[in-house]
């Protein structure tokens, strides 16, 4: 069951031919696509691609970008938002130190009240990182030493000390098309030593096209690609990888049902 666990399909680069992309990816084999909110202004566009359409789900959320246009929003904000049909998940949220689009402090803030509301909903929480390891982590231990919320590091690029403290504390990590570019070993070495039963997959489309669509508009369609990568860097046949992340997409999108004839197998 291939499964893209982060799309953007409310993205303007897929103005012009948004359904057949969807098309595309389900003739590929794609059964499931969660699609990700980045910023409330969009999040009817987001939230109606998974009213249309039997297999999209979606999140609500701000991403770390766009957290100078959030300042206001509230962790009660998010929990309203959340109630919505076919809302599974929180975020996507966290830090990016890399561009700095919005201030380190509010960005913290932000990701804080998108914590919030993923422990008053139970809903897992999509979280993103970059170049701000240090903080992550102090944010991630403060907070469950709080009160426990599932998590997953999406598309994880970071070091190995996030890692494992995200590991230890019982987070679920997304492996994307970075992990098939050739310079991209450390991410490749990082994926060796995640929990087994806690990765999935995503492309993060239209971002981060794997090889060999490289330097081309990703599309859910791709995920395969990902999922060959990951079997290959674990040692797992493609079978298992298979398994292994579709096991691990619902146990920590519980809000989506699985379906009967493959939950039996």
């Amino acid at each position: 069951m291939l499964i893209d666990s982060h799309v953007n399909l409310h993205a303007p680069q897929f103005d012009e031919d948004r359904d057949a992309v969807i098309d595309r990816a389900r003739t590929a084999g794609v059964s499931f696509m969660v699609e990700i909110s980045d910023k409330l202004s969009t999040f009817e566009a987001t939230h109606a691609l998974a009213m249309a359409h039997d297999d999209i789900w979606c999140t609500v959320g701000a991403h770390p970008h766009e957290a100078k246009d959030h300042a206001e929003m509230t962790a009660q904000d998010l929990v309203a938002l959340a109630q919505r049909p076919r809302v599974v998940g929180i975020g996507e949220c966290g830090l990016d130190f890399h561009y700095d689009l919005s201030p380190r402090e509010l960005q913290a803030e932000v990701f804080r009240r998108h914590i919030h509301a993923a422990r008053q909903t139970g809903l897992p929480l999509v979280v993103h990182t970059r170049e701000a390891d240090d903080v992550m982590a102090g944010i991630l231990r403060e907070e469950q030493a709080d009160g426990a919320f599932k998590f997953l590091m999406h598309c994880y690029t970071s070091g190995q000390e996030l890692a494992d403290l995200a590991a230890n504390l019982g987070g679920w990590f997304s492996v994307s098309g970075i992990a098939t570019f050739k310079a991209a070993e450390d991410v490749r070495q990082v994926i060796r030593s995640m929990p087994a039963d806690r990765i999935i997959v995503e492309t993060d489309c239209p971002y981060l096209a794997p090889i060999p669509y490289r330097g081309r508009r990703n599309e859910p369609a791709y995920v395969s690609q990902v999922l060959a990568k990951l079997a290959e860097v674990r040692g797992w046949s493609l079978e298992q990888a298979d398994a292994m992340t579709t096991d691990a997409f619902f146990a920590l999108f519980d809000r989506i049902p699985r379906p009967r004839a493959e939950a039996s197998q």
